[in-house]
């Protein structure tokens, strides 16, 4: 058998970490594109990487920007592969609204580019693209494939322009292009800004003293929230299927951000009243209120259904960033 080839963009992100472990698991030879940076971006995947001088390896990393068409179709034409997953964008939503054109060029523009260099391509390449729940926007929950879409941020918006090229592009030129429209998922690897991953890197820092408030912005905020390798794995699932397809992949569960505190709080005896502040520069121009995601869909036709449940996947982030704490201090003598 010839080994199935997959390139991922965001590669160093929580998404990108995880899906190149399952593929590297299931066999796959694996490329990632990462930006250049004059500071090491590789700590979700460093435990992936050897070098290939010295060993066997199915991880390659390749320079290239989603901005930078040329790159691109270099790359493209150089890995061949089977299969292309596009995790890459400027993905945090209250950053959209400050840099509104980078958000548009890397995440609208940046997919068009990559599907221009897959169209080109003279062997088949299936190819999934990362939508977000964000593009339903102010749509009532739960939501679907059918839902109408009404994005509220300029991270939203070009999400949106990303998934409906991505269909147009399978349906004008024939390319096996699914849409994840994936829902809030979170793990131990999700960035320190994202309001998860804050509340549970907080309540470490507050419990070793070196804060003692945590400042929050919309706390009735709703969302579906489940757990990140479960989600990467549906993206697998999508791209094995004979016809692409759209799919949302969600939990079903819709939780307040004030629960997320409760609970997070709970689990370590503190009172969320004592060091939970406000900060209305944490307030979106435009909020997201409500989003729960109906993956009834992707439970029929991939099989995929959600085994972590919100307190779990809360009680593992907080033990990771206890952990993560700890290791900070120094060694007692």
């Amino acid at each position: 058998m010839t080994t199935k080839k997959a390139l991922i963009t965001g590669i160093t992100g929580q998404d990108g970490s995880y899906l190149a472990e399952l593929l590297l698991s299931k066999g796959y030879e694996v490329h990632g594109l990462i930006r250049r940076s004059s500071s090491f971006t590789t700590g979700r995947i460093d435990h992936l990487i050897q070098d290939p001088r010295e060993h066997e390896t199915s991880l390659f990393l390749h320079y290239a920007d989603l901005i930078d068409p040329s790159s691109l179709f270099a790359h493209i034409h150089q890995v061949k592969p089977d299969e292309v997953y596009n995790l890459g964008a400027q993905s945090h939503v209250k950053v959209s609204f400050e840099v509104p054109e980078f958000t548009a060029d890397s995440v609208a523009m940046g997919t068009l580019r990559l599907l221009e260099a897959i169209r080109t391509a003279s062997w088949p390449i299936r190819y999934y693209q990362a939508g977000s729940s964000e593009m339903f926007g102010s749509t009532p929950p739960p939501q679907t494939e059918s839902s109408p879409f009404h994005p509220r941020s300029p991270y939203a918006i070009s999400k949106l322009f990303a998934h409906w090229m991505t269909v147009q592009y399978r349906e004008a030129y024939g390319l096996h292009a699914s849409n994840g429209i994936l829902f809030n998922h979170e793990s131990p690897r999700r960035g320190g800004t994202f309001v998860t991953r804050k509340v549970t890197r907080g309540i470490a820092s507050i419990l070793a003293g070196a804060e003692d408030h945590l400042y929050m912005g919309n706390l009735a905020a709703r969302r579906d929230w489940g757990f990140a390798p479960e989600y990467v794995e549906a993206m697998w699932r999508m791209l094995q299927q004979d016809s692409p397809d759209d799919y949302v992949i969600a939990t079903g569960e819709m939780h307040s951000v004030q629960e997320l505190i409760d609970v997070a709080f709970g689990l370590v005896g503190l009172d969320p009243g004592k060091h939970i502040r406000i900060d209305e520069r944490y307030f979106r121009p435009t909020e997201v209120d409500e989003l729960q995601g109906d993956a009834s869909k992707a439970r029929e036709r991939l099989g995929w259904e959600p085994k972590v449940s919100f307190p779990q996947l809360v009680s593992m982030m907080v033990a990771c960033d206890l952990q993560l704490e700890e290791a900070k201090r120094p060694a007692l003598a």
